[in-house]
């Protein structure tokens, strides 16, 4: 923690700008969505910041870092706090820096668009439209996330199932990044370096501004469908993903009970499964052949673009927003972040169904992987104990499903177990004193220490 001296001259070094150490805005600033998991709960509890600060603009967050560098004072980044993993939580105190400041969208041309990291995405693709563009990808919390926050936090969502992950090439394009050192400099990183600050929760550069490539808009049309037996919405949903002439947008599927637990008990019955589909107007008519051969059922549909009115979006019961709904009404729950191989992926999902039944309840979301249309699962956990989720985690390793660990803050043990050498090279080049977000990569902190 930052003796109080130290703290004061900091604040000397940032007056003019918008600062807080007032308790209540630590605590909500130091928090975001890591209470879906009770082991983060335990394992974050009482970490806070020990100042706010909130730059308007990159030369404010020039001084900033200048300011941190000088006194060796950890500086954690932070967009909306829509995150799960902590990402956003200090965890050696220090300053916390809200980025939602910066929020301009620089400009859109070509199908590209420029913008700056605290740019909510909802405003990114309503100006996109204007122009004939629309995002190729978001989360489902879009209307709150920042651009900055889901390249550095997130990994797909809605778009997945045609543009796959934020972090393939050729969806962000490039990004703008500072180092963190007392004459802070600015770098254009495009390509492969840009990538390397991918889904590193900003523990190795200081993003300002970036470049997404847009798609076409098209009129889409959102769909809910209902499915008695569940291996058929299964294969259903892996045949409408893997049609060339229709265009998808989403491909969620909610196994029973979890229509039943998540808000969608007045459409869909006890015992079947629910499928989200949004697709292009045009590929209906394929929508509803596939629907007949796997004996689904049309529950309700409407318009995506009356979602930017008063509707609700069938958006908000896919990807992290249906584990949030069913957080709000059941306790004894967690979650699990799953991928499929494309290979095998409808014969492991049979499998993992049979083997947990209730106890491992799957939500499948279908998406693009290295070409191929496979699914990724955010499973709902009934939850005992920490010991038993680790058993659950590894009976999946075990049998060849890939789970990124949503109940650590670590970057290596949450995805592949190996620090990522790019990641690693980017932090040496743009934060060689460590004080951006310390404590969430292991493998710099074992270098340090060694």
């Amino acid at each position: 923690m930052t003796d109080n001296d130290t703290l004061q001259q900091l604040c000397a070094d940032l007056d003019g700008l918008e600062i807080s150490t007032e308790d209540r805005a630590l605590q909500r600033y130091s928090k975001d969505f890591a209470w879906f998991s009770p082991v983060l709960v335990e394992q974050l509890r009482g970490k806070q910041a020990e100042l706010v600060v909130k730059p308007s603009s990159e030369e404010e967050v020039k001084r900033v870092a200048a300011a941190c560098s000088k006194h060796g004072i950890p500086l954690t980044l932070r967009g909306s706090g829509t995150g799960n993993y902590g990402q956003s939580t200090p965890l050696h105190g220090g300053v916390l820096m809200d980025m939602s400041g910066l929020n301009q969208i620089l400009w859109i041309k070509d199908g590209v668009a420029r913008v700056q990291a605290g740019a909510r995405l909802v405003d990114i693709d309503k100006a996109a439209r204007e122009q004939g563009w629309e995002l190729r990808l978001m989360p489902s919390t879009y209307r709150l996330a920042t651009a900055g926050g889901f390249f550095c936090g997130g990994f797909g969502g809605i778009g997945s199932i045609t543009y796959g992950s934020i972090g393939d090439p050729g969806n962000v394009l490039g990004v703008r990044a500072l180092s963190m050192a007392e004459e802070p400099k600015a770098e254009e990183l495009r390509g492969a370096e840009a990538r390397d600050l991918y889904h590193a929760y900003g523990v190795n550069g200081l993003i300002t501004e970036l470049e997404f490539a847009l798609a076409p808009a098209l009129d889409w049309q959102e769909n809910l469908l209902s499915f008695p037996d569940f291996m058929q919405a299964v294969k259903f949903c892996q045949a409408l993903g893997s049609t060339c002439g229709t265009m998808k947008k989403l491909l969620t599927l909610l196994a029973d009970p979890l229509p039943q637990m998540c808000g969608l008990e007045e459409q869909i019955a006890p015992g079947h499964t629910a499928v989200v589909a949004i697709v292009n107007r045009q590929g209906m008519d394929a929508l509803h052949e596939l629907r007949e051969k796997f004996g689904g059922e049309l529950v309700e549909e409407q318009s995506h673009a009356e979602v930017f009115g008063t509707t609700k979006s069938m958006i908000e019961h896919s990807w992290n927003h249906t584990t949030l709904h069913i957080f709000r009404k059941h306790k004894d729950i967690t979650y699990l972040q799953s991928g499929f191989r494309p290979w095998e992926n409808v014969e492991k999902v049979e499998e993992m169904h049979r083997h947990f039944g209730d106890e491992v309840m799957l939500h499948l979301e279908f998406l693009r992987a290295d070409g191929a249309v496979t699914c990724s699962g955010l499973q709902v956990i009934r939850y005992s104990n920490e010991e038993r989720l680790n058993e659950i985690i590894q009976f999946h390793r075990d049998n060849g499903v890939f789970v990124s660990n949503p109940h650590t803050y670590i970057l290596e043990d949450g995805g592949k177990l190996t620090v990522d050498p790019g990641q690693l090279a980017m932090k040496r080049r743009l934060d060689p004193q460590g004080l951006l977000n310390p404590g969430k990569m292991r493998t710099w902190d074992e270098e340090a220490a060694a």
